[in-house]
């Protein structure tokens, strides 16, 4: 495990399946988190040696929360309403979007092509997996939304670019969830089903987090889609 750090691109903790990989995962952390928050998940999805995959997991930048009274700390864009919703950041979601693209530039770079390339992430992270996944201009491999929402909703329809339409999106969330309740989460599902995007949902009967038959079930995506 590596944290690689490069002019003009987020800080961002590296784990390989393999030498010399071939695919690539970058999985945006929830709020205040950072990017060894999933780390320890890698081991326990049991991929198969081949095709071996890097895992990125980028560290947002730190930056006052509006919602935690200002405090300073890891996000992807301020947080304005517990709704999430009534008030976005969209300013502070497009710069975000704008590192996202970079680190799967550096992918790309490194030899790694973007249809290669999954996109996750948790909560926050989730939301930034789908804004940019949806407006991406090329072609993901996939996309897995964990326990988050799609922000900027009423702008989805007109601004996503069509290379994927057909990209499978893991969708999973806890039907307990006290932080993204749940009803975000189905409404952001059924926007996308309406696109006509291709949906996997899964639920199950947790809080804000992530339980071992969800873990299982990444794993079987990853091993499909990464194929």
């Amino acid at each position: 495990m590596t944290s690689d750090t490069t002019p003009d691109l987020l800080d961002c903790v590296e784990l390989q399946t393999g030498p010399q990989p071939t695919h690539a995962v970058i999985w945006m952390h929830g709020l205040g988190a950072d990017g060894n928050d999933f780390v320890p998940i890698v081991p326990e999805l049991r991929l198969p040696a081949t095709p071996a995959v890097r895992f990125v997991f980028p560290n947002a930048p730190v930056q006052p929360v509006t919602i935690n009274g200002g405090m300073a700390m890891p996000a992807w864009y301020d947080i304005l309403n517990r709704d999430l919703v009534r008030r976005e950041d969209g300013a502070g979601i497009r710069r975000s979007e704008t590192a996202i693209r970079a680190i799967i530039a550096r992918e790309n770079a490194r030899g790694i092509p973007t249809s290669r390339i999954v996109l996750a992430g948790f909560s926050q992270g989730c939301a930034m997996t789908l804004h940019t996944g949806l407006r991406l201009p090329e072609k993901l491999a996939g996309m897995m939304a964990l326990s988050g929402y799609l922000p900027l909703l009423d702008l989805a329809a007109a601004e996503r670019h069509g290379a994927n339409q057909d990209t499978p999106i893991f969708m999973a969330h806890g039907t307990y969830d006290p932080v993204v309740e749940l009803p975000r989460a189905t409404a952001s599902r059924d926007l996308l089903v309406s696109l006509g995007h291709d949906v996997r949902w899964h639920d199950y009967p947790m809080p804000h987090s992530v339980c071992a038959e969800e873990v299982a079930d990444i794993s079987a995506f990853l091993q499909e889609v990464l194929a």
